[in-house]
């Protein structure tokens, strides 16, 4: 072949890759994304930051991260999802966007809810809110993962795993900026009610996009309760460890100590910022303005490490990219409150942390037999979060007790037994296995 040839080829690989995201699954999947992404920055990086103004103990807002446990355990009710019908809707939009439009309607009653709340006068309400929207941000997101794995096909999943990094990213940027914004300017009820407007785009989308599943969903034959519960519960969990035996729990391990040094610091950085002095329009700005880019390319770039190379390293480079930048917030807390200085502890972090989020989604969806993809998907994300959100309860006592400096350096000493596991991990998927870059 000549080098025209071979160029010519790269070209028309180039443009049908870039071609993916204009796909009508790309875009509903980009706006599902958005959907996704709005209650996130509700329960955690906002609500610290509402709390930290309300006067509410750092030990305290730390202990909000156990909210979290919804995302953690999401797996014991996935079976449900993947299972149950909702009425009337399930007719309409098929299983997985009744099930997304029902947990976005939760998510924005919940939103509502809290706009009502007092932080300073009944935390436990409060407490009880932010737990009540987390179960229902962490139902829709088993029903989106399993619409997005069923909606396309194994080659196009790194396309759609990108997508929904895009619109979780812009929703952050709205929900950061732009809450912020409203909170500052008329007050945090105020911010939590915008944001409950704004899941009416989730709604939509789920109500009136085009079907566009290349992967025909039946819902399973009724059966006895005992069986029923072996299919829908005991048979992922099985099927996963016939497939991979033992190096099972290797990868579950792996899975569950990726992403601890991000949870175990992210619900102390809002604290830090109005401890340093920062106002809550320039917190908004940087997150969500050049924070924003910096994960836009930070995702780009972990979707093309984990098209280009050995999955080996593309897991450990977003292993240490990821705990490394924590130490940067560290050099922050040591530092004189300037603007670029939290604008570079912020694309710093966003950078590392776009990267990672898609080469761990791209390596969970690998792992997934279609037969039970939202049960066995929702098992892997639970295993991610689980041992971070836990941990990161205990951050607020940890500051009070070390100090930001060291707290954020210990988060990211933490990442260092993940970066190890890696080496322990075989290559069990094709699309995962090194290929020879094209010439």
């Amino acid at each position: 072949m000549t080098q025209t040839s071979r160029a010519d080829d790269g070209k028309t690989s180039l443009l049908k890759s870039l071609a993916a995201y204009l796909r009508a699954r790309s875009v509903v999947m980009l706006l599902l994304g958005f959907s996704a992404g709005l209650p996130f920055y509700m329960i955690y990086q906002n609500l610290s930051l509402w709390l930290a103004e309300a006067g509410v103990e750092k030990s305290e807002i730390g202990l909000f991260a156990w909210t979290g446990f919804a995302f953690s355990f999401k797996f014991l009710w996935a079976p449900m999802v993947d299972r149950t019908p909702i009425p009337v809707l399930e007719k309409i939009v098929g299983r997985r966007r009744a099930w997304m439009a029902a947990a976005q309607i939760g998510i924005a009653l919940t939103l509502l809810a809290m706009s009502a709340a007092n932080p300073a006068g009944n935390l436990w309400v409060v407490a009880l809110i932010a737990v009540a929207m987390a179960f229902a941000a962490a139902t829709q997101d088993i029903a989106i993962d399993a619409w997005r794995i069923e909606a396309a096909t194994d080659e196009e999943q790194g396309v759609m795993a990108a997508m929904y990094q895009y619109g979780y990213r812009v929703a952050i940027m709205v929900a950061g900026a732009g809450a912020l914004f409203v909170a500052d300017q008329v007050n945090w009820p105020a911010a939590y009610q915008f944001m409950a407007l704004l899941m009416g785009i989730g709604l939509l989308t789920v109500l009136f996009a085009p079907k566009v599943e290349v992967r025909a969903y039946e819902p399973p034959p009724r059966a006895p309760l005992a069986q029923t519960f072996s299919r829908s519960v005991v048979g992922p969990f099985r099927d996963f460890y016939s497939r991979f035996g033992v190096h099972a729990l290797v990868i579950l391990l792996f899975i569950a100590l990726f992403r601890v040094p991000d949870f175990l610091m992210g619900y102390m950085a809002g604290p830090l910022y109005i401890d340093l002095g920062y106002d809550k329009t320039t917190i908004g700005a940087i997150r969500s303005g050049a924070g924003l880019f910096a994960t836009l390319f930070g995702v780009f770039a972990g979707g093309i490490l984990v098209a280009r190379f050995d999955f080996r390293w593309t897991l450990l480079i977003g292993v240490l990219a990821q705990s490394l930048t924590n130490l940067i917030y560290s050099w922050l807390a040591l530092s004189d409150a300037t603007t670029g200085g939290l604008a570079f502890a912020v694309i710093a972090d966003n950078i590392a942390y776009g990267a990672a989020g898609t080469i761990l989604i791209a390596y969970m969806s690998s792992l997934t037999n279609t037969a039970f993809t939202a049960t066995q998907y929702a098992l892997f994300s639970s295993f991610y979060a689980l041992p971070g959100k836990f941990v990161g309860g205990f951050s607020g006592f940890m500051v009070e007790g070390v100090g930001y400096a060291w707290f954020f350096a210990i988060t990211a000493i933490i990442g260092l037994p993940a970066a190890i596991l890696v080496f322990f991990l075989k290559q069990s998927e094709k699309r995962f296995e090194a290929e020879p870059p094209a010439s």
